[in-house]
């Protein structure tokens, strides 16, 4: 943690529901970062004495955000699967190919077959690369392992990441992901095992809970029994809903008060009004869809079914390898219906209240001091200019990275 005046800010965008507008803007702003976290905020010509001398950032009159926060990613992984978007191209479809073994079940196998090492640096290296693009904290999940001793593996390496890069990592089990080729043959067993044994080991290197519930992997009420033994565990829940079709698991998600409904491809407007009753935020997942080829979720009526919205990569080695949340706020602008306010308050402040978090995704007293510097005079160039690489600097409590 660090002490920091960053000044000369063209266009700040704050979240500060207490400002005018959903972004919060402030022009020719700056911001005092004491001990790590927010102190000040306001004009540039309003700067308090006591903070006047502090080390300086001049933003050269770009625009500043909040640092993105992804609450949706598979990070932990080994292998490749190139091959299976080619196949994708040529026509197979996604669960035609998991039938076939591939999917996820060949991630697994390379997962398995990967050391503990080999794992942490694949995935600190994506990590890193999300750091430069603005990501300060990130969800991780397990879910490639599918066995007791690779699980905790996954998660020990999540675990890593946040001591050994100045990114801040919220881990998520996911042992109930699909089931795995030596239990095909007995399903009851394999949920025996993810909400016995499993959990017992691995809820303690876990924030969260989660269950991929849907067509090609768990039904609504194998997700419910394993989700209520990651309650019992003391795991807050995030569920994959209703992503390849429908399912009910949006409605089960509310239910059960989860964190968050993730995917929510074909939601319903009834399951939309009880998460919105239920507090679970809607994560979209834009990302999915433009490396599938896939109708993209529509993001309009999610948010204007009063539901908080936040959006994710979905970084995984099948079907989003995507690191960048400023591309993800590009596709949510582009295709999703969202405006390009929208879809920058939902990669931050939607985002932090996916995860629980409530001391990051706006940039006002009391926040961490984790914010990101444009190459642009604007946030609206994010989606303006999709392919750029548009962050210029990142800050991570008051250190410059």
């Amino acid at each position: 943690m660090a002490d920091l005046l960053v000044r000369n800010i063209g266009e700040l965008v704050t979240n500060d529901p207490e400002r005018a507008g959903l972004a919060g803007v402030v022009r020719e702003a700056a911001v005092a970062i004491v001990d790590g976290g927010v102190a000040w905020v306001g004009g540039q010509d309003d700067v308090p004495q006591e903070y006047r001398d502090l080390s300086h950032l001049d933003a050269d009159g770009a625009s500043v955000l909040p640092g993105f926060v992804d609450p949706h990613t598979h990070l932990v992984f080994a292998g490749d699967r190139s091959d299976e978007f080619d196949r994708r191209l040529r026509g197979e479809t996604y669960e035609e190919i998991m039938a076939a073994g591939g999917g996820i079940l060949s991630t697994v196998a390379a997962t398995r077959a990967a050391t503990e090492e080999e794992l942490f640096d694949a995935a600190a290296d994506r990590a890193g690369r999300m750091l430069a693009h603005g990501t300060t904290t990130v969800e991780v999940k397990s879910g490639y392992g599918l066995d007791i001793e690779t699980e905790r593996r996954l998660l020990r390496v999540a675990q890593r990441i946040d001591t050994h890069l100045p990114i801040d990592v919220v881990t998520t089990f996911l042992g109930a992901h699909v089931v795995p080729l030596e239990f095909r043959n007995d399903r009851d067993a394999y949920v025996d095992l993810v909400c016995g044994p499993m959990l017992d080991a691995c809820a303690p290197l876990a924030r969260f809970g989660d269950v991929f519930c849907d067509d090609a992997a768990f039904t609504v009420p194998e997700a419910r029994r394993i989700l209520a033994a990651a309650q019992h565990h003391n795991l807050d829940l995030r569920v994959h809903a209703d992503q390849l079709g429908y399912v009910g698991a949006a409605s089960l998600a509310a239910e059960l008060s989860a964190a968050s409904a993730d995917h929510l491809d074909f939601a319903t407007d009834e399951d939309l009004g009880r998460m919105r009753a239920a507090g679970t935020v809607a994560v979209l997942l834009p990302a999915v869809s433009f490396s599938m080829r896939l109708p993209f979720p529509d993001g309009r009526r999610v948010w204007d079914s009063g539901v908080t919205v936040a959006l994710a990569t979905d970084c995984n080695p099948g079907t989003a390898y995507v690191e960048s949340m400023p591309f993800v706020i590009a596709l949510a602008a582009l295709y999703l219906g969202l405006t390009a306010d929208e879809s920058v308050w939902a990669a931050t402040r939607g985002s932090a209240q996916a995860l629980g978090l409530f001391d990051r995704g706006a940039l006002a007293a009391g926040s961490i001091g984790d914010l990101v510097v444009l190459d642009a005079p604007s946030r609206l160039h994010i989606p303006y200019r999709p392919d750029s690489d548009i962050v210029a600097a990142v800050v991570k409590r008051g250190i410059v990275l």
